[in-house]
């Protein structure tokens, strides 16, 4: 039996760099792998540069003193240095038997390499429309490219694996499914604390009874349309708000929203915390009447697990992959009718008996997602193509 070590490279450029999502996905799964495995070397890749960044990079992970781990600073002027420069030359300088990534892939890598790229989503694919022209011309030359030469993909759902093959004619047997999981931050059962709760309203400047939206504020999220029925609810429950969590100067924020909430007259109900710490996100979720869901496309839907976590009833839009994710454990509302998103969002406010359904069908739900089971299948992945490489 082959006893020799192997050594993992990760691109972790993502962590730190609050960009939700994608930046939980590897940070869970790199985290659950180096407490899997203290054998085979593991080498991190980042673009940051700092001593004290690097540095804080360690902690969160949990692996400072861990020998078979080092974070590997990269520095490049942008992500395409990166990728075209300074990321081929590591690779061809050191020898590295699996290298994890997302998207794009190196321009240019050694044979020994095999290479594993993790698709998210292509919502780029099916929105096409909802991003800039330059995104979208290096997308089109890039993504294919990249899909090709991966020895293997990674989808967080069948829905996206689907569209992976609809799209780029990828042959199936060359993408593995590897649910999302949840932080464990989310999972920690905390008796609530008014005097807690008083002080996180405070910070973050919540009101006393509101709806919540959590994730970016791209178009495909849907906003002005949550906003639109929000505003008819308002109507029939004028104390209610609604809290949007998310950066309003991010990269591709719907320039729509603002003038939304103007035309509807909800200037004064509808409120912007920004970002909030990944500590207090439970605390101010559990916080919230009803989790609002409204996008018209997601890979997986980490937030519909999050808002289960927290006993927190959910209104999803009726979409594959947020059907696949959140099954009995939701209600769904059709997309394209702010009638029945109201009322939907309006059952959830106000029936008690549908609001305790939902609570325990989540509770179960949330079960069938873990990090360290995805961080399993993961590990069994690196020491597979790994296997190839020295056959």
């Amino acid at each position: 039996m082959d006893t020799t070590e192997m050594t993992f490279a990760i691109d972790i450029r993502l962590l730190g760099k609050k960009r939700t999502g994608d930046e939980a996905v590897f940070f869970h799964l790199t985290k659950e792998l180096l407490k899997i495995d203290t054998v085979n070397r593991y080498r991190l890749l980042t673009d940051e540069t700092l001593p004290t960044k690097v540095a804080s990079l360690y902690a969160r992970l949990d692996c400072i003193g861990q020998n078979n781990v080092e974070i590997v600073s990269l520095p490049a002027r942008n992500r395409f240095t990166w990728n075209f420069f300074v990321l081929p030359k590591y690779l061809f300088r050191n020898k590295i038997d699996v290298f994890h990534t997302q998207y794009i892939l190196p321009f240019f890598s050694p044979k020994r390499t095999k290479i594993i790229t993790h698709i998210h989503d292509v919502s780029f694919c099916a929105y096409p429309e909802l991003i800039g022209w330059s995104d979208r011309f290096f997308l089109a030359l890039l993504i294919p490219r990249s899909l090709r030469r991966a020895q293997l993909i990674i989808a967080p759902s069948r829905f996206t694996k689907d569209e992976i093959i609809k799209y780029y004619r990828i042959p199936e047997e060359k993408i593995a499914v590897i649910h999302n999981g949840i932080g464990e931050e989310f999972l920690e059962k905390i008796e609530r604390d008014t005097e807690k709760e008083n002080a996180l309203r405070k910070k973050y400047g919540l009101p006393e009874h509101f709806i919540i939206s959590v994730g970016t504020l791209q178009p495909r999220k849907n906003i002005p349309f949550l906003i639109d029925a929000f505003a008819l609810l308002q109507k029939r429950l004028p104390e209610m708000k609604l809290v949007l969590v998310g950066n309003k100067d991010a990269h591709h924020t719907d320039m729509n929203i603002e003038g939304m909430i103007v035309s509807r007259g909800v200037e004064g109900s509808v409120f912007f915390p920004g970002y909030v710490d990944k500590g207090d996100l439970p605390a101010v979720i559990r916080l919230a009447e009803v989790f609002a869901f409204p996008s018209l496309y997601e890979g997986f839907g980490i937030p519909l697990l999050e808002a289960m976590s927290q006993s927190v009833p959910i209104a999803s839009s009726d979409i594959p992959s947020l059907r696949e994710i959140g099954g009995e454990a939701v209600v769904y509302f059709d997309p394209a009718s702010i009638a029945h998103f109201e009322e939907t969002l309006y059952t959830l406010c106000t029936h008690q008996e549908v609001r305790e359904k939902l609570q325990s069908a989540g509770n179960e739900r949330i079960k069938l997602f873990s990090w360290e089971k995805s961080a399993l299948f993961l590990y069994d992945i690196y020491k597979k193509l790994s296997a190839q490489e020295k056959s």
